[in-house]
């Protein structure tokens, strides 16, 4: 039998070519529904170079304003009866929230006075971010939206089942786990490159340590600066990779000329950089999965994270990594200058860790994605249908 073909609205404060694991999951949902035959309209903020409205390749570009230390991302403002209208006259079959900023919060509005069935994602830890950003007082009154917000949907969708369990107890509703693939073709030790650890000035023996990620205060790099410094002082050989960028790029380069900031690379240039590196160090605390450790895993790297979002569902620990207690700074060091002392660029991790992410297939969480939604729309008609009878029934 044929699968019906569905009309998803993704709504989204952050999309391809941004850069972060949020955009890129997306993006890649979205082309996996389009290749099996579905339509997939993108709703989301302009950037300052696009105009609202219609564009040519079915996005609808609301308008938005830049975010607060996050210059490239924006938030979309509230537009419920923009969205009322596009949807009245093109409903589409379900409406995916991927973010709970103003703009999401008029596609939830917009969708339950039309009846259509909504569901959420829930990507980021917006209320431990407050912590970081001078606003940690506003931690409770965040975390009460974001469980008001999601039950509101039909279902929530979550990276690990970690995550799962701690949204559950903490009163989400409805919570599935929908987790996010990694590109085994694309990352993987082959793309390993002795004339890229040359321009590091780093021999074959000499351990390369890796962060790759946004250069901000909620990634808690100064814990992997910190094992860094340990590890050097046991092998002053050592070098330190940071890939990304962010905030605070250019204070931790001043701070840290003993460490190479490279900004962001993308594609076969960053799969080189994991490939190329020894170690691969994850001390952020405020993830909801951390899209970089399954790439690092399926670059051959052992990692070293706290035992939270996507390392607790990915590392095996002492087989293709270590995990440690949240917040351990002091066993989050030993770990990291143990698995550097092993020469770990000559060990086991080679193939422990892509075998370890091989069930990551992007081709089979599409499938899992499409099917996800079909269920949520049958369960919606069910509803309507027994709230129907329910109105029909005679006295």
């Amino acid at each position: 039998m044929a699968i019906p073909r569905l009309k998803v609205a993704l709504v989204t404060e952050t999309y391809l070519p941004e850069v972060n694991g949020v955009a890129m999951t997306l993006g890649r949902l979205s082309a996996g529904l389009s290749a099996r035959g579905h339509r997939v309209q993108i709703v989301r903020p302009r950037q300052k170079h696009e105009k609202t409205g219609w564009q040519a390749d079915g996005q609808l570009l609301t308008p938005g304003i830049p975010i607060p230390r996050y210059p490239e991302l924006r938030f979309g403002l509230p537009v419920t009866d923009r969205l009322w209208q596009a949807w009245r006259n093109q409903t589409p079959d379900v409406v995916h929230v991927a973010t709970e900023g103003p703009l999401g919060f008029s596609a939830l509005g917009a969708a339950r006075q039309l009846g259509i069935p909504v569901v959420s994602t829930f990507h980021t830890n917006f209320h431990s971010y407050s912590r970081h950003y001078g606003v940690g007082w506003l931690h409770g009154s965040i975390e009460r939206y974001l469980r008001w917000f999601h039950n509101r949907t039909a279902a929530t969708l979550v990276p690990t089942t970690t995550l799962a369990k701690q949204l559950s107890v903490r009163g989400f509703h409805a919570v599935s786990v929908l987790s996010r693939g990694v590109d085994t073709r694309l990352f993987n030790p082959a793309k390993r490159s002795p004339a890229l650890r040359a321009t590091w000035d780093a021999t074959e023996h000499d351990p390369v340590v890796m962060v790759v990620g946004r250069i901000a205060p909620e990634k808690n790099l100064e814990v992997a600066l910190a094992a860094f410094a340990a590890i050097r002082a046991e092998q002053p050989g050592a070098k330190m990779i940071c890939v990304g960028d962010g905030p605070l790029l250019a204070p931790l380069a001043r701070r840290h000329p003993e460490c190479r900031f490279v900004g962001n690379q993308h594609g076969e240039t960053l799969a080189a950089h994991y490939a190329s590196a020894d170690l691969f160090l994850f001390p952020s605390l405020t993830e909801t999965f951390g899209n970089v450790v399954s790439e690092a895993l399926a670059s051959g790297l052992p990692v070293v994270a706290f035992d939270m979002a996507a390392a607790s569902d990915l590392i095996e620990d002492g087989l293709n990594g270590r995990r440690v207690v949240p917040g351990d700074k002091p066993a989050f060091i030993a770990a990291s200058c143990a698995l550097a002392r092993n020469n770990a660029s000559q060990s086991s991790f080679h193939t422990a860790g892509p075998a370890s992410v091989c069930h990551l297939d992007w081709e089979r969480l599409h499938d899992d994605y499409a099917s996800l939604l079909h269920a949520v729309i049958a369960q919606h008609a069910q509803r309507l249908a027994t709230a129907e009878m329910v109105c029909c029934a005679p006295d």
